[in-house]
């Protein structure tokens, strides 16, 4: 019997494989919980299911992880850590068009 390593748990591959959502936000786009989404930032794109957290309106929130790593730069400022806070991403409901070019993105319209 093999050992398994804790990456490949399913509670890890379930805490990271999801994006928290203001309620709000979720309704106003059309999802659900449950629902999967795609993620889009200047550094990458991943694929993801979203749930409601307790977040005010324009934030989210996701635990680090292989999906979050794919929006989220590489550059440290010598710090050793990359800059997870303040990445902009757009949130799109899987396999939906994405957003028109000249869209507002999160920091301008206050939603995700």
């Amino acid at each position: 019997m093999g050992i398994s390593k804790g990456k490949e748990l399913p509670e890890y591959l379930e805490a990271t494989g999801v994006i928290e959502l203001n309620a709000a936000d979720m309704e106003r786009s059309g999802l659900t919980d449950g629902a999967a989404v795609t993620l889009k930032s200047e550094h990458g794109i991943a694929q993801v299911r979203c749930r409601r957290g307790q977040l005010p309106e324009g934030l989210a929130f996701m635990a680090f992880g292989s999906a979050c790593n794919r929006l989220v730069g590489g550059e440290t400022s010598a710090c050793g850590m990359p800059d997870s806070k303040h990445v902009v991403v757009e949130v799109a409901a899987a396999g939906a068009p994405p957003p028109a070019p000249g869209a507002a993105d999160a920091r301008e319209s206050g939603k995700p």
